[in-house]
């Protein structure tokens, strides 16, 4: 099937907006974790820190994500899904099928990451 048909873009679009969904769940009990006070044992402290420290890098890999998902649900409704913001060619069905939220094609991808 390819992902320019109605019924495909449908699919990724409901995908999207899953992904989207579960991506803001987790966000949001990062945050509240995040905020969580300190215990007042010092040493326990100094663990609870690393962890929040770490609790920022998987957040910030989330929301990154959760941005490109906007971006991908906003090309579809402007009908751009799937056109290579470089080039503007047609975007390969197996490229978006692995990474719905492509903006460019392989060749581009490629000439933008070396």
């Amino acid at each position: 099937m390819q992902m320019t048909t109605n019924s495909g873009l449908a699919a990724v679009e409901a995908a999207l907006k899953t992904r989207l969904a579960a991506l803001t769940t987790d966000i949001a009990g990062i945050e509240a974790d995040r905020r969580a006070p300190l215990d007042a044992d010092f040493s326990e402290q100094a663990s609870e820190l690393a962890g929040q420290d770490a609790l920022g890098g998987i957040e910030d890999g989330k929301v990154a994500e959760a941005d490109a998902i906007r971006g991908a649900l906003a090309r579809v409704a402007d009908g751009s899904y799937g056109k290579c913001v470089s080039c503007g060619c047609t975007i390969p069905a197996a490229r978006l099928a692995a990474v719905p939220t492509a903006t460019r094609c392989v060749a581009c991808a490629e000439a933008t990451s070396g």
